[in-house]
């Protein structure tokens, strides 16, 4: 996986579109110039977050003696669950905040930004090739760049596309991960009956 094929999975996790309805939610009932800084604050935490797993899930996994394959296949099947649930939404409020409480790492920087799914890829991509760490911090700051941007516009992306046009991206964005999710599958899949192969 090259630097910016990284970048557009990431983006398509983290799913700053579909979050959008989300974080207008939370922050709706705080006055516009504190609206602002706590969307920064909250996204600095999960840049921070994020990075914290891209370093570190390495050793975690050597750790616990994780091998690749493993990663990989677990890394499917997490992505292609989440990206059904990007296809087929479930109702409710995700929140769990309430009305006029102030946000403080939970939910926005996570697991909005921060999600599991998120943190699980970044440990996938630093076991596959620890060697491009700097492809791999590239493409994290580029979709959380991206990302920052249309939930720091969430109000005007809103108007642009409405509830209508949101749902459709996070559809069509949850379609685009399925098929990431399956070939991500299968080349875990591929290695491990590689690997054992070898082994025999």
């Amino acid at each position: 996986m090259d630097t910016w094929s990284a970048a557009i999975m990431l983006f398509l996790i983290m799913d700053p579109l579909g979050n959008l309805p989300v974080f207008m939610s939370v922050l709706k009932s705080i006055e516009p110039k504190r609206r602002q800084f706590i969307l920064i604050r909250e996204l600095l935490f999960a840049l921070f977050i994020l990075f914290l797993f891209l370093f570190s899930g390495q050793s975690v996994l050597n750790f616990l003696n994780v091998e690749q394959e493993t990663v990989s296949i677990a890394g499917g099947i997490i992505l292609f669950l989440i990206a059904l649930k990007m296809i087929f939404p479930s109702s409710g409020n995700p929140s769990g905040l309430a009305v006029g409480e102030e946000p403080f790492l939970v939910p926005l920087a996570i697991p909005m930004i921060a999600g599991p799914s998120t943190l699980a890829a970044l440990i996938l991509l630093a076991n596959q090739s620890p060697d491009r760490m700097t492809d791999w911090s590239i493409a994290l700051a580029a979709s959380w760049s991206i990302s920052a941007v249309i939930l720091m516009f969430s109000n005007v992306f809103h108007k642009i596309l409405g509830e209508r046009g949101l749902v459709a991206m996070e559809r069509l964005m949850g379609m685009i991960l399925v098929m990431i999710a399956i070939q991500m599958l299968l080349d875990g899949v591929t290695k491990y009956f590689i690997h054992a192969a070898g082994a025999l």
